[in-house]
């Protein structure tokens, strides 16, 4: 029962870590275009590649509460607006 309860939790928080990350994701995304910047212009800025900022914009990579703050340097806005 145990072990039942612990799945049904766990696959519970990926489902809601996955939908957080993928709406993080979409909003770099919005953010990033809006300021006319090609995933490579960010890359750049960060010294990651482009498909690593493929992958943030895709939900697929979870950034630090760090990561998050350079990010929002590299694109010229404030942490709070890549997270509302």
């Amino acid at each position: 029962h145990i072990e039942e309860y612990y799945n049904n939790c766990y696959h519970t928080m990926t489902t809601v870590d996955m939908s957080i990350t993928i709406k993080f994701g979409k909003k770099v995304k919005a953010t990033r275009l809006k300021k006319g910047m090609s995933q490579g212009d960010v890359a750049r800025k960060l010294d990651v590649s482009a498909n690593y900022i493929s992958q943030i914009e895709r939900g697929i990579e979870n950034l630090s509460l760090k990561g998050i703050e350079k990010l929002a340097k590299a694109i010229d806005v404030s942490t709070s607006e890549l997270l509302k």
